[in-house]
Protein backbone atom coordinates (compact mmCIF):
# COMPACT_ATOMS: atom_id res chain seq x y z
CA UNK A 1 0.00 0.00 0.00
CA UNK A 2 1.70 3.37 -1.18
CA UNK A 3 2.23 5.65 1.43
CA UNK A 4 -0.05 9.22 1.11
CA UNK A 5 1.95 12.23 0.74
CA UNK A 6 3.02 14.61 3.80
CA UNK A 7 1.14 17.87 2.95
CA UNK A 8 3.63 19.88 5.28
CA UNK A 9 6.52 18.26 3.24
CA UNK A 10 5.05 18.46 -0.32
CA UNK A 11 5.18 22.38 0.88
CA UNK A 12 8.06 22.67 1.68
CA UNK A 13 9.22 20.77 -1.49
CA UNK A 14 6.41 22.75 -3.69
CA UNK A 15 8.66 26.26 -2.24
CA UNK A 16 12.23 24.69 -3.11
CA UNK A 17 10.85 23.53 -6.24
CA UNK A 18 9.76 27.47 -6.92
CA UNK A 19 13.05 28.68 -5.73
CA UNK A 20 14.72 26.01 -8.14
CA UNK A 21 12.89 27.38 -11.35
CA UNK A 22 13.11 31.16 -10.62
CA UNK A 23 16.73 30.08 -10.23
CA UNK A 24 16.88 27.93 -13.67
CA UNK A 25 13.90 28.72 -15.80
CA UNK A 26 10.68 26.92 -16.74
CA UNK A 27 11.26 26.10 -20.03
CA UNK A 28 14.41 23.45 -19.44
CA UNK A 29 13.08 21.83 -16.56
CA UNK A 30 13.49 17.85 -16.27
CA UNK A 31 12.61 15.93 -13.36
CA UNK A 32 16.15 14.58 -13.23
CA UNK A 33 17.97 17.67 -12.71
CA UNK A 34 15.49 18.83 -10.19
CA UNK A 35 15.14 15.29 -8.45
CA UNK A 36 19.34 16.10 -8.28
CA UNK A 37 19.19 19.72 -6.87
CA UNK A 38 16.65 18.61 -4.31
CA UNK A 39 18.59 16.04 -2.95
CA UNK A 40 15.99 13.63 -3.80
CA UNK A 41 15.05 10.72 -6.16
CA UNK A 42 12.65 10.96 -9.11
CA UNK A 43 10.39 8.47 -7.14
CA UNK A 44 10.30 11.12 -4.39
CA UNK A 45 9.36 13.37 -6.96
CA UNK A 46 6.38 10.64 -8.29
CA UNK A 47 5.21 10.07 -4.51
CA UNK A 48 4.19 13.67 -4.35
CA UNK A 49 3.37 14.51 -7.80
CA UNK A 50 1.85 11.86 -10.15
CA UNK A 51 3.72 13.37 -13.44
CA UNK A 52 5.11 16.65 -14.45
CA UNK A 53 2.49 18.24 -15.05
CA UNK A 54 0.86 17.59 -12.06
CA UNK A 55 3.87 19.20 -10.66
CA UNK A 56 4.34 22.22 -13.21
CA UNK A 57 0.48 22.81 -12.17
CA UNK A 58 1.46 22.81 -7.91
CA UNK A 59 4.42 25.04 -8.52
CA UNK A 60 2.64 27.41 -9.88
CA UNK A 61 -0.30 27.14 -7.69
CA UNK A 62 2.17 27.44 -4.45
CA UNK A 63 4.22 30.20 -6.70
CA UNK A 64 0.69 32.17 -6.50
CA UNK A 65 -0.25 31.49 -3.32
CA UNK A 66 3.27 32.84 -1.81
CA UNK A 67 3.07 35.89 -3.97
CA UNK A 68 -0.58 36.71 -3.10
CA UNK A 69 0.30 35.98 0.94
CA UNK A 70 3.52 38.72 0.26
CA UNK A 71 0.85 41.30 -1.15
CA UNK A 72 -1.69 41.08 1.13
CA UNK A 73 0.98 41.63 3.84
CA UNK A 74 2.06 44.97 2.03
CA UNK A 75 1.85 47.47 4.47
CA UNK A 76 -1.17 49.70 3.65
CA UNK A 77 -2.88 46.64 1.86
CA UNK A 78 -5.37 46.88 4.44
CA UNK A 79 -6.92 50.09 3.72
CA UNK A 80 -4.53 52.26 5.10
CA UNK A 81 -2.28 53.78 2.10
CA UNK A 82 -3.82 54.41 -1.34
CA UNK A 83 -3.82 52.13 -4.18
CA UNK A 84 -1.25 53.79 -6.13
CA UNK A 85 1.42 53.60 -3.25
CA UNK A 86 0.39 49.65 -3.35
CA UNK A 87 1.43 49.67 -6.95
CA UNK A 88 4.66 51.52 -5.91
CA UNK A 89 5.71 49.29 -3.07
CA UNK A 90 5.13 46.12 -4.85
CA UNK A 91 7.62 47.74 -7.59
CA UNK A 92 10.02 48.57 -5.39
CA UNK A 93 10.17 45.29 -3.70
CA UNK A 94 9.73 43.06 -6.92
CA UNK A 95 12.67 44.99 -8.68
CA UNK A 96 14.96 44.57 -5.68
CA UNK A 97 17.67 42.15 -6.58
CA UNK A 98 17.08 39.24 -4.63
CA UNK A 99 13.42 39.03 -6.02
CA UNK A 100 14.34 39.30 -9.43
CA UNK A 101 14.45 35.46 -9.83
CA UNK A 102 10.80 35.41 -8.82
CA UNK A 103 9.26 38.39 -11.44
CA UNK A 104 11.58 36.71 -14.52
CA UNK A 105 9.59 33.66 -13.76
CA UNK A 106 6.53 34.81 -13.50
CA UNK A 107 7.25 36.46 -16.83
CA UNK A 108 8.80 33.35 -18.50
CA UNK A 109 5.16 31.15 -17.46
CA UNK A 110 3.33 34.13 -18.94
CA UNK A 111 5.60 34.21 -22.21
CA UNK A 112 4.88 30.45 -22.49
CA UNK A 113 0.84 30.89 -22.09
CA UNK A 114 0.44 33.46 -24.09
CA UNK A 115 2.97 30.90 -26.94
CA UNK A 116 0.30 27.99 -25.80
CA UNK A 117 3.07 25.87 -24.15
CA UNK A 118 1.53 25.65 -21.06
CA UNK A 119 -2.10 24.81 -21.98
CA UNK A 120 -3.94 23.72 -19.02
CA UNK A 121 -1.16 24.66 -16.43
CA UNK A 122 -1.79 28.63 -16.51
CA UNK A 123 -2.17 29.21 -12.92
CA UNK A 124 -4.32 31.35 -11.02
CA UNK A 125 -1.13 34.36 -10.60
CA UNK A 126 -2.16 34.78 -14.44
CA UNK A 127 -6.03 34.09 -14.99
CA UNK A 128 -7.20 35.21 -11.88
CA UNK A 129 -5.39 38.17 -10.87
CA UNK A 130 -7.51 41.03 -12.35
CA UNK A 131 -9.75 39.45 -9.78
CA UNK A 132 -7.34 39.60 -7.22
CA UNK A 133 -6.15 42.93 -7.38
CA UNK A 134 -10.74 43.98 -8.09
CA UNK A 135 -10.85 42.97 -4.32
CA UNK A 136 -8.22 45.36 -3.22
CA UNK A 137 -10.58 47.91 -5.31
CA UNK A 138 -13.90 46.84 -4.23
CA UNK A 139 -12.44 47.21 -0.75
CA UNK A 140 -12.22 50.71 -1.19
CA UNK A 141 -15.07 51.27 -2.85
CA UNK A 142 -14.68 51.00 -6.60
CA UNK A 143 -18.13 49.65 -7.44
CA UNK A 144 -17.49 45.91 -9.21
CA UNK A 145 -18.47 47.14 -12.63
CA UNK A 146 -15.00 49.40 -12.59
CA UNK A 147 -12.95 47.15 -10.20
CA UNK A 148 -12.27 45.08 -12.84
CA UNK A 149 -11.94 47.18 -15.55
CA UNK A 150 -9.78 49.12 -13.35
CA UNK A 151 -7.63 46.05 -12.35
CA UNK A 152 -7.33 44.42 -15.70
CA UNK A 153 -5.85 47.94 -17.18
CA UNK A 154 -3.64 48.45 -14.05
CA UNK A 155 -1.97 44.56 -14.24
CA UNK A 156 -1.69 44.87 -17.88
CA UNK A 157 0.08 48.25 -17.69
CA UNK A 158 2.12 47.18 -14.83
CA UNK A 159 3.02 44.07 -16.64
CA UNK A 160 4.68 46.15 -19.68
CA UNK A 161 6.55 48.53 -17.10
CA UNK A 162 8.29 45.64 -15.55
CA UNK A 163 8.93 43.97 -18.80
CA UNK A 164 10.31 46.83 -20.38
CA UNK A 165 12.06 47.46 -17.46
CA UNK A 166 13.67 43.71 -17.46
CA UNK A 167 14.42 43.92 -21.08
CA UNK A 168 16.03 47.55 -21.22
CA UNK A 169 17.63 48.54 -17.90
CA UNK A 170 16.19 51.37 -18.60
CA UNK A 171 15.10 52.38 -14.93
CA UNK A 172 14.90 55.46 -14.55
CA UNK A 173 12.44 56.20 -17.55
CA UNK A 174 10.35 53.35 -16.67
CA UNK A 175 10.24 54.40 -12.87
CA UNK A 176 8.85 57.87 -13.96
CA UNK A 177 5.97 56.20 -16.34
CA UNK A 178 5.37 53.92 -13.27
CA UNK A 179 4.84 56.61 -10.92
CA UNK A 180 2.43 58.51 -13.67
CA UNK A 181 0.36 55.16 -13.58
CA UNK A 182 0.42 54.91 -9.79
CA UNK A 183 -1.02 58.41 -9.55
CA UNK A 184 -3.27 58.08 -12.81
CA UNK A 185 -4.29 54.52 -10.40
CA UNK A 186 -5.34 56.88 -7.33
CA UNK A 187 -7.16 59.11 -9.74
CA UNK A 188 -9.33 56.56 -10.98
CA UNK A 189 -10.35 54.96 -7.59
CA UNK A 190 -10.91 58.25 -6.18
CA UNK A 191 -13.15 58.73 -9.05
CA UNK A 192 -14.59 55.41 -9.31
CA UNK A 193 -15.50 55.34 -5.54
CA UNK A 194 -17.49 58.73 -5.31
Amino acid sequence: MARTADPARRDELLDRIVDYLAERGLSTLSMRPLAEHLGKSTRVLTHHFEDKEELLSATMRRLDERHRAWLRALPGWDGSDSVGTIVRRTWEFQLREDNLPIARLIHEIEGLAAGGRLTGLVPELLADRSAFVASLLRDRGVPERDALRISTLVNSAYTGLQLDVLTTGERERVDEALHQLADLVDEWVEAAAR
